[in-house]
This record gives C-alpha cells, sequence and structure tokens, in this order.
C-alpha cells in the first residue's frame, strides 16, 4: 500500500506502526527522523501534482490543519482521501484507530499503551486557570474545541478561553494578562515559546513551558504524553 500523509501527528503513526508505507510527507512530518519518504510541500500548501504523482492508495489529512481547497483539488485528481477530525483525547484514539485500519493496520501496541497512561493518571486536582498562548506577533491563544485543551483539562488546567466564539482568538497581550488566569501554558511549537521568550510578557502569572508535540500531536508520543505533561503542572 502506498500512503501520503498531510499531517505530523499521522505521518509519525503511520511509519510507527508500518514502516515503508509512508510514500510522501509534509515538510513539516519531523517524527520519526530519517524519514525517506518524498517531501510534497507543506500542511497548508501541498503541491497536488506532486501527490498525484506518488500515485498513493490513500492521503491522510486533518480538517483543521489542511486546507480544503487542497482537499478538493486532490479529490479532483481521483485520490481517495481519508480526512480526520481530531478535538479531543477519545476522538485522537478512535480516529486512530480509523486512520490505521484504512492502512491495513491492527491498532498498535504504542495505542494500548497511550491509553492505558492517560487511563491511569489520578482524578485531575482543583482547576487551575491558564492562558495558552500558541503564538506572538499578533498573541494568539487555544479557545473552544481544541485537542490541547482537552488534555489541559484532564490534568487540572482550565482554559479560560475556552468558551470564546473562536478556536484560535488573537487576544491583545493586555486582555491575556488581566483575564483572571494563574498560568501562561508556553508550549514550544507552532511557535517556540522559551525560558527567554514568553513569559517576560506575563510577568504576574506564573510560566509552565512545555513540550508542544506532548500537548498537541496524536500519535506514538501520547504515551509519554500523559507524564511528562503531569510532571510540568505538579
Amino acid at each position: 500500500m502506498r500512503v501520503v500523509s498531510l499531517v505530523p501527528s499521522l505521518s509519525e503513526a503511520v511509519a510507527v506502526t508500518a514502516p515503508g508505507l509512508l510514500v510522501g510527507v509534509t515538510d513539516y512530518c519531523t517524527r520519526p527522523a530519517g524519514t525517506t519518504a518524498t517531501r510534497i510541500g507543506g500542511t497548508k500548501n501541498p503541491r497536488v501534482a506532486d501527490v498525484a504523482s506518488l500515485r498513493p492508495d490513500l492521503v491522510l489529512a486533518n480538517e483543521e490543519e489542511n486546507r480544503a481547497e487542497d482537499l478538493a483539488a486532490l479529490r479532483g485528481a481521483g485520490l481517495n482521501v481519508l480526512v480526520t477530525e481530531v478535538r479531543t483525547l477519545d476522538q485522537a484514539f478512535a480516529e486512530l484507530e480509523r486512520v490505521l485500519a484504512a492502512c491495513g493496520q491492527e491498532p498498535p501496541r504504542w495505542l494500548e499503551d497511550s491509553r492505558a497512561a492517560w487511563a491511569a493518571l489520578p482524578p485531575a486536582p482543583v482547576p487551575r486557570p491558564a492562558v495558552v498562548p500558541v503564538w506572538r506577533r499578533p498573541w494568539m491563544v487555544l479557545g473552544r474545541d481544541t485537542f490541547a485543551g482537552d488534555l489541559l483539562a484532564r490534568l487540572g488546567v482550565r482554559n479560560v478561553y475556552a468558551d470564546h466564539p473562536e478556536r484560535y482568538p488573537r487576544v491583545p497581550l493586555a486582555e491575556l494578562n488581566a483575564s483572571g488566569a494563574e498560568l501562561v501554558v508556553l508550549p514550544d511549537e507552532p511557535y517556540r515559546f522559551t525560558a527567554t521568550d514568553g513569559p517576560e510578557a506575563s510577568p504576574g502569572l506564573e510560566a509552565v513551558l512545555v513540550d508542544g508535540r506532548h500537548l498537541t500531536w496524536y500519535g506514538p508520543s501520547l504515551a509519554e504524553a500523559a507524564g511528562a505533561l503531569r510532571a510540568a503542572f505538579r
């Protein structure tokens, strides 16, 4: 079977489960390292002609990461496109099973381990209000219905913008700092927040730096993400 993945998380999931299936990935598909699959552009601007030239049996996509017009163009080229939707942890597990089944694979051990790791977490403590920037210049934060927000809620972190009408609203820094949050959670992707780039903007809030892959990727990293994220918020 020949598979092209337009989603970094799914590229890793397929590559770890069934090495050799992937024939095309995006420029942002960095896991696992050393993939020899052909690069076909970005998640927002895949080169449709390059994807078609690889003659894939299946193209993997995501309704949030990939643009509807690109998916329509791929289908217009006669390609079979499977589009996932992942906004909660439970949805991630279900979609991973669906993707891997479409690739002819049984649920792998890492998926079982991931479910077990999250199920083993103790009950979440009293929630602490937090803001979760994902970009600066301009500042953007997690809003409603996000996978990362669901993970944080399971760890006792309440996103103060969880009821915002937008999923990734732009929020002026002054408003962000006056939102009533106690924490500012700073992942290292998509914007690379660091100890010297991010915490200084919110001096009144406790800053927690987290691995963006643990917070936003759904795939083999989920098994380690449960413990790593819990440790970050202790």
